[in-house]
This record gives structure tokens, C-alpha cells and sequence, in this order.
């Protein structure tokens, strides 16, 4: 019986087109889909967009749209990133969308409500416009929000909260047994300090006049659920929690998030998964940042890197290497065009792409039949890495072996051994087909619009047109 693997992406705010932080956080989720499918893992993926949000409004706003409109076309930008990048997502949810989203919402807000843990009071408060929260005196940094160097506005308001103060040092122990696994240790050791300090209560809804958009909360039409109920249920109303729960035996899964919205998944999601009674997420994969040229992208700097437009000059296969194998998993990655171009020219055209030329070509040339390559050997520490969501490792020793079969070639010298050992030459060029079978079948969770040509190749006894022209 195979065992299930659940894993989601964060779902995005489409308050602007898809960036290159998005294309990595993708990319890496879906390397992690096809890897687990490959190995016969009954796998789900799921990705999104976080609808119910001012920015979402105030960018339309400043443009002068219809929201819904502005909303919509955003939203098809990110599944058009999704289809050119060739992500096996299963699902795309919206949470504008009443029938798959708000029944799960508002029942997970009423299993809470049950529990006694949602109460509603007079509140004041410092209110981050650009994060869309709530924030503490702690949180900020000589009196301004220090991921926008702006001061937050004090807001009176009266809300409902949810009492996550309680669930402080349920969610410490799960954290450090590792039943809620954060990886990596560093985030793991970032969110303990946090629950070291203790938790507060948070608010959970805003007066209805407050929010442009939102889900209703159950009983009480003057507020609206605030984004903790309405976005982080996500998770689980995409598997049809409070609407029939058909895909409920994916859940507990894995999430991989930015390293922004740590403490949201590792605090706050867990804290309302404990006050529902369902089980909390497995692990937590937690990324860093994608600058260009060391710097913070910005349109002000000109270093901003569109994937689409990678993807439209070098393909998706080559856009999905460098991120793969170029930004660790666990810290800021640097991305700029000078260094992508590099890489692609040297690793992708010059390694793999004429490995697969010069193999193929002899085998078309010497062979009379397709090798059989049926028997199959891993590749070392691929798999190992990929578990261990070392992508650029596991990337770093399939290319090892593409340069280990290039050496092979040049000392081998089949070309030359033809003319005076068919036989002995026809064994080797057997032989390099079969490790660049090996070579390919590693590459489908990573670059698998690559392994797939290779592959096909394989099985027709022919050369493949040029998978990576060089760029001059």
C-alpha cells in the first residue's frame, strides 16, 4: 500500500505579477510532488492565491480597475507561470472561491468558537498596512515596521481574538521532539526563541466596514474573518474540510514557505489546528529570500529578474536547474542574468546537453537496436539529498556524473575504437547510454521536460535535437 504525500506552496497575494521568489517556491514543491510520485508516494499538491486582502484592493485602486477584474488577471498570470514552468500542481485555490474555500473557513472558525477558545473585545493596536497585521511594540524596530521602514497606525477597534496564548507550550513540545518537524534547524531554533517569549492572543476578525473583501464569520455579520482563519485554512478546505472531506486522508502534509511567514505556520496555524482537534502539519520546509546582485530586488535598483522572461529565452527546464541547484534550500539565493547565462552556457549546453549530443550520436551511428535499460541503478546520494531537500546537492551529483561520462568518453575514445573494435566499441557506447538513462531518470523530479527527450531518445537509437543551444 503506498503511503500518501501532501504538500503545499504558500498561497500567494496577487496584489502584482508572479516573481522570482514565487518560481522558486514552486519549483522546489513541485521537485518534491514529482519525486515523491516517482517513488510511488499517493501524492497531492496544492497552491494558491490569498484573495481576501487590501492589497489586493489597493493595488487595484491605484490603477484605477474593477478589483475582481485586476484580481482575476493576476490571478491567470500565476497559473500561466505555473503551466510554463511545467508545476504538477493538483490543485489551484482561490479564496475568494464560496464553494471550495469559505465552507471549510467558517467551520474550522466554528470548531474553535465550540472549543471556547474565540472571544470578542475592544482592542487596540499598531496595524501594519503592508503586512496586513497586527503588530507588537516588540516587532518593531525604532518604532516602524522594519520589513517596510514605515510607522503602523493605531487602531481601536473591536474584534474577536483567538486565544493562542493557550497553546504556547503544546506547540514548544511538538517543535522540539520533531513532531512538528521545521526544517532547517536554524528556523526550527528562530520559532523556539519566539515561543520561548510566549504567545499572545491574536485578533481573528475586523468590522465588515474595515475589509473590502472577506469571509463572514458564522453568527455575527458585522465582522469578517482577518486573514489567520480565512488564509491558513486553506490547507485543509482545499481537501474539503466542512464540505464532505473526500481528500482528507492527505492531511497531516508538508508546507514550504518563505522564511517571512515562519512564525504564521509554525505558531499560529498549529495553535488553531490544536483548538479544532485536528493533527498538525508534518514538517515545514522554510526557504530564504532570492536577491540579484546582493541587493533586494526592486524596479528603483533595476535588478528585477521576471521569470517569465527566462523562461521565454532559456526554457523552463533551464530556469527550474539553476534554481534548483544555483539558491540553497535553506538560506538566501542570488539570482542575476550575467550569473543564469553563465550557468546555462557551461552546465546546461556545454555539460549536459552535449553529453547527450555525443552519446546519442555514436549510438545512432554504432548501434543496430535501442539498448535495453531496463535494469536500473541509482545514482548516489540523489535520492538521499532530494529527502533531504538538499536540491542543489542532489543537483551537484548528477552533474558530477555527467562530467565523470564526458571524461569516460575522452579516454575511452569509442570514435577511434570503432575503426579497429566494433565490438569492443559497440560495449562501450552501450555502456554510456545506460548511465545516461541513470542520469536521466534522476533528472525528472528537476528538469523533467529534459528527462523526457533524453528518454525518448534512449528508446529510438536516436540523437535528439539540441536540448540546450548555447547563448552567445
Amino acid at each position: 500500500m503506498s503511503k500518501t504525500f501532501y504538500i503545499t506552496t504558500p498561497i500567494f497575494y496577487p496584489n502584482a505579477k508572479p516573481h522570482i521568489g514565487h518560481a522558486y517556491t514552486i519549483t522546489i514543491s513541485d521537485i518534491l510532488a514529482r519525486y515523491h510520485r516517482l517513488i510511488g508516494d499517493d501524492t497531492y499538491f496544492l497552491s494558491g492565491t490569498d484573495e481576501n486582502t487590501e492589497k489586493v484592493a489597493h493595488a487595484a485602486r491605484e490603477l484605477g480597475e474593477d478589483p475582481q477584474t485586476y484580481l482575476d488577471d493576476i490571478v491567470e498570470q500565476f497559473k500561466a507561470l505555473y503551466t510554463n514552468l511545467n508545476i504538477s500542481n493538483d490543485q489551484f485555490i482561490r479564496t475568494t472561491d464560496k464553494n471550495i474555500h469559505w465552507p471549510g473557513a467558517q467551520e474550522l472558525w466554528r470548531r474553535l468558537a465550540v472549543k471556547g477558545d474565540i472571544a470578542k473585545k475592544s482592542y487596540s493596536g499598531l496595524y501594519c498596512t503592508g503586512h496586513e497585521t497586527f503588530l507588537t511594540e516588540k516587532d518593531l524596530v525604532n518604532g516602524k515596521c522594519p520589513d517596510h521602514d514605515e510607522k503602523p497606525e493605531l487602531v481601536e477597534e473591536e474584534n474577536y481574538f483567538f486565544n493562542l496564548s493557550k497553546y504556547t507550550e503544546q506547540i514548544k513540545q511538538k517543535i522540539e521532539s520533531d513532531e512538528l518537524h521545521i526544517i532547517p534547524k536554524t528556523r526550527k531554533n528562530e520559532i523556539l526563541s519566539l515561543l520561548s517569549s510566549g504567545l499572545e492572543d491574536i485578533s481573528f476578525s475586523r468590522p465588515r466596514d474595515k475589509m473590502t473583501s472577506g469571509i463572514p464569520v458564522p453568527g455575527d455579520e458585522t465582522q469578517k474573518m482577518y486573514v489567520w482563519c480565512d488564509a491558513l485554512s486553506n490547507y485543509i478546505t482545499a481537501l474539503g474540510f466542512g464540505r464532505g472531506e473526500e481528500l482528507m486522508h492527505y492531511w497531516p502534509g508538508m508546507h514550504v514557505i518563505g522564511k517571512d511567514i515562519l512564525r504564521f505556520h509554525a505558531a499560529i496555524w498549529p495553535g488553531m489546528l490544536l483548538s479544532a482537534g485536528l493533527p498538525l502539519p508534518q514538517a515545514i520546509l522554510v526557504h530564504g529570500f532570492i536577491t540579484s546582485g546582493g541587493r533586494k530586488m526592486s524596479k528603483t535598483l533595476g535588478n528585477v529578474i521576471d521569470p517569465q522572461e527566462l523562461i521565454d529565452e532559456y526554457g523552463a527546464d533551464a530556469v527550474r536547474y539553476y534554481l534548483a541547484r544555483h539558491v540553497s534550500s535553506f538560506e538566501d539565493g542570488d539570482v542575476t542574468k550575467e550569473s543564469f547565462k553563465e550557468a546555462y552556457n557551461a552546465n546546461l549546453a556545454n555539460g549536459l546537453g552535449n553529453l547527450v549530443a555525443r552519446i546519442m550520436k555514436m549510438a545512432e551511428s554504432y548501434l543496430d537496436n535501442p539498448v535495453d535499460v531496463s535494469t536500473f541503478r541509482e545514482l548516489s546520494g540523489v535520492n538521499n539529498h532530494t529527502e533531504n531537500f538538499e536540491f542543489n546537492r542532489a543537483m551537484d551529483n548528477i552533474w558530477f556524473h555527467v562530467k565523470e561520462m564526458d571524461e569516460f568518453i575522452q579516454t575511452d575514445k569509442p570514435f577511434k575504437l570503432i575503426k579497429i573494435n566494433k565490438v569492443a566499441a559497440q560495449k562501450r557506447v552501450t555502456y554510456y547510454v545506460q548511465e545516461l538513462n541513470r542520469i536521466a531518470v534522476h533528472l525528472k523530479p528537476f528538469l523533467p521536460e529534459t528527462s523526457e527527450k533524453i528518454i525518448k531518445a534512449i528508446s529510438e537509437n536516436k540523437m535528439p535535437e539540441a536540448l540546450f543551444p548555447r547563448k552567445d
